[in-house]
Parts: structure tokens; sequence; C-alpha cells
């Protein structure tokens, strides 16, 4: 809809009277509300307060797989645990001036420790007690990979000031893994195994890779499964815990069959020792004298 034009306080010298007509003075409902709806659309409108992660989709199914393959895990392996929140690819809004239109980050994977874990639209510092993540794990890939690698790391040791940094590529034909404690504010890298696992302080648990993927490993060197690979391990290990069971049985059967032969052996050797002695009274011979 077009704006009315707007009425001048100064005589219009081209018409006869200088007062123009009331009609002409005076705007109509629709109108009024056509031009109030039409400023309120050119007025940029505020953000809201509670936004969902926008972050963009990751880049290869393998990326995904890898986050997945990160989250199943620790919530398997914490399964008991309610102080803690995990997240993938949620957006990260930290700004000092707590406004959700600027300072924002996805991480890939991160860990945040003693908070609950309700499920949340987005991590906002300044609602959840200025907490930042204490572990952050980024999936390289060729458009990500340098600002992971510099970018990323100095904003999370410096702004951030998560205690444990990982970068993970899981293409497994450009494979690359790194971490990285905060030390005295800056980044040290961390120690590998001979397996070439880093051990997270924050976690508790190794992380190495395995069968080209990025995986969790308990202090004694366990595989932390994932659900559908500790409900597998379980079954096996109930069909194992069956078969021995069942092999039992059968041992206890097969014993049982042999004392019940015993038995009837016996039962039997004592009825024809019984009948021998009949046929030893009927000719008048004492048995028992025969002892």
């Amino acid at each position: 809809m077009t704006l009315p034009t707007a009425v001048s306080n100064t005589p219009n010298l081209d018409t006869p009277s200088a007062e123009p007509a009331a009609a002409e003075r005076t705007l109509t409902g629709e109108q009024a509300n056509g031009s109030t709806d039409q400023l309120a659309e050119q007025l940029p409108a505020p953000p809201p307060t509670d936004l969902y992660s926008d972050e963009p989709p990751l880049e290869t199914t393998l990326h995904l797989r890898q986050m997945i393959l990160l989250l199943n895990c620790l919530h398997w392996i914490w399964k008991d645990r309610d102080d803690y929140f995990a997240a993938g690819n949620l957006t990260i809004y930290y700004s000092l001036r707590e406004r959700k239109d600027e300072d924002f980050r996805g991480p890939d994977f991160f860990v945040v420790l003693d908070t609950e874990p309700h499920p949340r639209k987005s991590w906002t510092i300044w609602e959840e007690d200025g907490k930042y993540p204490n572990v952050i794990v980024e999936l390289l890939s060729d458009s990500t990979a340098e600002t992971d690698r510099d970018f990323k790391k100095r904003l999370y040791a410096d702004t951030f000031r998560t205690p444990e940094y990982f970068w993970f590529n899981p293409d497994p034909e450009k494979q690359e893994f790194a971490g990285f404690a905060l030390v005295r504010g800056k980044y040290e890298a961390i120690a590998a195994t001979d397996q070439g696992w880093l051990w997270s302080e924050q976690l508790q648990l190794y992380l190495g890779i395995h069968d080209e993927q990025l995986r969790y490993f308990e202090l004694d060197g366990k595989l932390v499964p994932t659900p559908d690979e500790a409900a597998i391990t379980a079954l096996a290990e109930a069909a194992a815990a069956q078969e021995e069971v069942t092999a039992a049985q059968e041992e206890v059967t097969a014993a049982q069959e042999e004392v019940t032969a015993a038995q009837e052996a016996l039962t039997s050797e004592q009825q024809r020792s019984a009948r021998l002695a009949e046929k030893l009274r009927e000719l008048g011979i004492d048995p028992d004298s025969l002892d």
C-alpha cells in the first residue's frame, strides 16, 4: 500500500482556498492502519531471546556419524550420571553484552561438566552461570581445517578458556588427530600413548582412533562401546552363559542317569541274592552260615 501524502502547514498558492478540504486533511481508519503496518515492516525486528541453534549442517555423513558416535558412547558410559551436558553442532552464545545476534560459535562436539543435562535449544553463557565447555572436539574438513587449527584454537584458549581441545578428521584418506590442554592460559599438545591415544583429564577417558573412527577408551584400555555394541556384547555373553548352563544341566542329567543305573543294578543284585537265599533255605541251608 502507498503511504498517503503528508499534509503541509503552508497554504497552497495554486488553489483558490489555502485551507484544504476536511476529506483531504483527515486519514481514514484503514489508511492509518495501513501506514502503521508499513512502518512496522520497515523497522528491524528485535532479536528473539530464545534462539534455536542455527549451525550449518556437517559436511559429510562421516562427520555426522562421528559426532553421533562421540555423543552416544559418552552417554552410554555416563548413563548413571546427571551432572553434565553434551551436544553436537549446537550454537554457543558468548556475547559480553548478552546479545544473541553477535559472538556465537557452534563446535562440532562439546561437553560441559557440573551442570544439568536437560535439553537445550542452544548454549547461552549468561544463562548457564557463565559456564563454557570443558571439552571441545572439532571435526576437520577441507573447508574448516584452517579455521579449526588457528582461529578456533585461539578462541577456545583465550575466550572460552576451555581446558581441553581436540580435532579429528574422519576422512580415512586425510585422517588427522591432535589434542591440547590449557596450561597457564595457552594450549599445549597432549602427549600420546604408544597406541596414539590422548588422555582427557576432564573426561577421565582416553581418545584414540579405532577402526578409522575417534573413540573413547577407559583407563585400563577397554574400548567404550556404543549402546548397540554393548547390547550385542550382552547378548553374546548371555548366550555363552546359557550354553554353560545347558552344558552343566546335561552333565547333571548324565550323572543322574548313572546314579539311576547304579541303583537299578543294585536293586537287581539284591533281588538275585534274595532269591538265592530262599533257594538255600529250601535245601535246609542257612544262607547266613555261609558268610
